[in-house]
């Protein structure tokens, strides 16, 4: 399944204050039906690194039109970590609760919708301070896996799991997840994956033009572990598609179930080929 982004804010790290308006927003969801999209994430409130809080009343009035408008051309989820907000959004017709601090599955359970857990240490200003494992995908697999029973035993019958790339982890720790999705998809829960357009892209896309550059003609492959210890600056987020589609088919390919992207159409024909 291909989840698709609607983002109603301005300070979005891809594509903040393109869709803030309604109008907008709501078109821009439903070219991605068009393009292929299994489901439709809207959310109010930025979740990257360093972003500010929205008081609640704000996120409501920005994502309730926008899922009311789109609920009736196809499935629809909220991204937040608000009650208020979530169940606002389901009484406007979401039914995925797309919970990046793993607490709502109370609310998922009484409003009787799904409920995506995702990982995350710490919060959007300090998840990305020096974030420390000892065995991040034993550690992030523990995790999910208690908070996937809690729900399942408070009633929530679609329960999904979500790693969190990006969301207090170095690019190694992330990279590590990516390596090991296999161990994720072995819990028994449906996987999703947001790695679209992430830093941790821009990385491995910044460090392997540096090699292309200085190294290849040495005879070294590309195929070797980066170095995502080096300095320099990751690529841009407009320019990270072909890492954002490579990922998302490696994901496929692991098993897990719903990647969560920006490129619906790219993601949709990479799909296609995995399938086929």
């Amino acid at each position: 399944m291909v989840m698709g982004i609607v983002n109603v804010t301005p300070d979005s790290f891809s594509d903040g204050g393109r869709y803030v308006d309604v109008d907008a927003a709501v078109a821009h969801g439903l070219r991605l039906v068009e393009e292929g999209a299994d489901i439709i994430d809207v959310g109010g409130e930025s979740t990257r690194p360093g972003a500010a809080a929205v008081p609640a009343e704000e996120e409501k009035r920005r994502v309730v039109p926008v899922v009311e408008a789109l609920a009736g051309h196809i499935r629809v989820s909220v991204d937040t970590t608000k009650p208020e907000v979530a169940r606002a959004a389901v009484a406007a017709g979401a039914t995925l609760l797309n919970d990046v601090s793993a607490t709502l599955d109370g609310v998922a359970a009484a409003c009787g919708v799904g409920w995506i857990a995702m990982h995350r240490q710490g919060t959007p200003a300090s998840m990305q301070v020096e974030p420390r494992y000892d065995d991040v995908v034993a550690e992030v697999a523990a995790f999910l896996q208690q908070r996937a029973e809690v729900a399942r035993d408070q009633g929530v019958e679609e329960v999904w799991i979500d790693p969190g790339i990006g969301f207090g982890k170095s690019a190694a720790h992330n990279m590590s997840l990516l390596r090991r999705l296999d161990h994720l998809v072995a819990l028994g829960w449906p996987v999703a994956l947001g790695t679209s357009r992430k830093a941790t892209l821009g990385r491995v896309l910044a460090e392997s033009d540096r090699r292309g550059r200085v190294e290849l003609g040495a005879g070294r492959s590309r195929l070797e572990p980066l170095d995502l210890r080096a300095e320099g600056e990751p690529v841009a987020v407009g320019d990270r598609l072909e890492a954002s589609v490579a990922t998302a088919t490696w994901a496929m390919r692991a098993g897990v179930a719903m990647v969560r992207v920006h490129d619906v159409l790219a993601t949709v024909q990479a799909a296609t080929v995995v399938a086929g």
